[in-house]
């Protein structure tokens, strides 16, 4: 089983991307706490279309095996990083067949003014691989340090994404049909560039109900989430939400793998300054 499972499961949507219909109501919002909204006095926060409490479920299949696990992503709240604020996001999995599991989760701190990841945590089990990374991010002086080795570097840009805060940021682009984004801020410099193709509109059924969609080919080219040769693509919701709907992908030796959005429940989006 290919090492990076996970990242493809996830790129092939949202870390394996809920109701009948998903309309954000009362019931849905996140009230932010009150420690949360100290921290962001004197910050313009990105306008968004996500927020504290926002949680998405998945189903992930396997091909012919159908449904073989889960997967979840969630905008857990507000944290500060480095005395900036930021989106702790989470991205988790779990699923596989007997004798080949993956147990994956991957966190992301995203500023919540400039969108881009101050800190990353990447703990994978899959099969009798393991691998945990944890980053802190400093864009202003483009440096990281890895606080699980003690390890130093250089980033490439001042405004880096990990695989996570990817997700999130694409979600906040205008991805118009028929056009490539080229994205040069991946942190890792053999990662760039990023290319982004908005291949169609479709309208697709997924457990959480029936969607419009638009469908994004991204690549990374690193092995991994969005890796070359994956054929990922991903679906999201074509409306201001731009939801994680459904990702599809093939993974060597594994074959078709694919998320489908099983349940969604709405966030609170901080006030601010549009991104687009």
């Amino acid at each position: 089983m290919d090492r990076n499972l996970l990242l493809r499961i996830v790129a092939p949507a949202v870390m394996l991307v809920l109701f009948q219909s998903v309309a954000p109501g009362d019931s849905l919002a996140v009230q932010v706490a009150s420690s949360e909204a100290a921290s962001l006095r004197g910050t313009n926060p990105a306008r968004v279309p996500f927020g504290p409490g926002e949680q998405a479920t998945y189903h992930v299949r396997l091909g012919a095996l159908g449904t073989v696990g889960r997967g979840s992503m969630h905008v857990t709240g507000i944290e500060t990083v480095d005395g900036r604020p930021t989106y702790r996001t989470r991205m988790q999995i779990s699923a596989g067949i007997p004798l080949a599991r993956v147990d994956d989760k991957f966190e992301s701190w995203i500023d919540v003014e400039g969108l881009f990841s101050r800190r990353y945590w990447q703990d994978q089990k899959e099969v009798r691989y393991e691998r945990r990374r944890a980053f802190d991010f400093f864009p202003e002086r483009r440096a990281f340090r890895r606080t699980d080795t003690g390890e130093t570097g250089t980033l490439p840009t001042n405004r880096p994404l990990d695989e996570v805060s990817f997700l999130y940021y694409v979600r906040t682009l205008p991805l118009e049909v028929g056009q490539t984004y080229t994205l040069n801020n991946y942190f890792k410099e053999d990662g760039n560039p990023v290319v982004l193709r908005v291949l169609r509109r479709e309208t697709i059924t997924v457990p959480a109900g029936t969607f419009r969609t638009i469908v994004v080919q991204p690549t990374i080219r690193t092995r991994g989430l969005f890796g070359e040769g994956g054929e990922a693509e991903v679906y999201f919701s074509d409306d201001d939400r731009r939801i994680l709907v459904q990702m599809r992908s093939r993974v060597r030796l594994i074959g078709s793998l694919s998320l489908h959005l099983q349940e969604y429940r709405a966030g609170a989006p901080l006030a601010g300054r549009a991104s687009r």
